[in-house]
């Protein structure tokens, strides 16, 4: 059972906001997007850019050109025949689409760094945020969501907030964990507001907004663990971003530290009209799905 949390005072908010404020500008000295995909996020954003501006930067950098064409020549996208163009790509996904695939083949960088603990494995993060991609992916074909490559990119960087503090906070960050280690009734975010001041809700939300990237991933990024806090218009999201998170956990993928339970919240299915069948469903097929997805990034 997840222990209430204290409401926050003015005074509390003034200091998470300062805590907060910091990691970012330290974590912009250390580890940043490529230059090429913040260009990409500026452009696509801009109502006057075309398909041709955006394949001018992509053409500049082969290597994600390359990866981009991976991307949509797989199932992930099941379109007919071989695309062999980076503007035939856009044309046909969009550009929102191709600046989403430049976002999660530049994300995998950050999370380097291997064990830094015996109980956490940055690699086992990003295993586990590859696993929810996916299983978020799938839960908005299975609502018949559209905008596939946004599902799973919210999917990818819900716990971004957890490499904000291992780049800015690292020697915190490992007080954190074995704070919890002692304490097991804890979840992650109670050890890390007491230890930090701040939870990786609140850091990732904050380099979201940093990098400019679109308001739904500041949404799912800070309230994949309480959806239903948002506004109605901003949970849809966020809440299958949770599920998939609990789906993920359900079937021990990667690191699961940061799920706090593994039973879905009738709420939050209510909230998005899907059943328990469903996904059950997604979880027998997360597995083989996880290949493809593990074989793109």
């Amino acid at each position: 059972m997840t222990q209430a949390m204290t409401p926050p005072t003015d005074t509390t908010v003034d200091t998470t906001a300062n805590v907060v404020n910091a990691a970012i500008r330290e974590i912009s000295h250390i580890a940043t997007l490529p230059e090429v995909t913040l260009k990409i996020i500026k452009l696509v954003e801009d109502p006057n850019s075309s398909a041709q501006d955006l394949n001018k930067i992509i053409t500049n950098d082969p290597a994600l050109g390359a990866r981009i064409l991976k991307v949509v020549n797989s199932a992930f996208y099941g379109l007919p025949g071989q695309i062999a163009s980076i503007n035939r790509a856009i044309v046909l996904l969009g550009l929102n689409a191709v600046k989403n695939i430049a976002i999660a083949a530049s994300l995998a960088k950050l999370f380097r760094g291997g064990k830094i603990a015996p109980n956490f494995d940055a690699h086992e993060l990003w295993h586990h945020s590859i696993a929810v991609a996916t299983a978020t992916k799938m839960l908005a074909t299975k609502m018949e969501m559209g905008l596939p490559d946004e599902a799973f990119l919210a999917g990818l960087i819900h716990d971004l907030g957890i490499m904000v503090e291992i780049q800015a906070k690292r020697s915190e960050f490992l007080d954190v964990l074995n704070a919890r280690e002692a304490d097991p009734n804890s979840t992650l975010r109670q050890m890390e507001t007491k230890v930090l001041g701040a939870d990786h809700q609140q850091f990732g939300a904050a380099l979201c907004e940093s990098w400019k990237f679109p308001a739904s991933f500041v949404y799912v990024t800070g309230h994949h663990h309480n959806p239903m806090d948002l506004d109605p218009e901003h949970r849809t999201l966020a809440c299958l971003v949770h599920l998939a998170d609990i789906i993920a956990a359900k079937l021990e993928l990667g690191y699961t530290g940061s799920v706090e339970s593994l039973e879905f919240d009738p709420q939050v299915l209510e909230e998005v009209s899907l059943t328990t069948e469903q996904l059950e469903e997604i979880i027998n097929e997360l597995p083989d799905a996880l290949d493809e997805a593990q074989s793109l990034l």
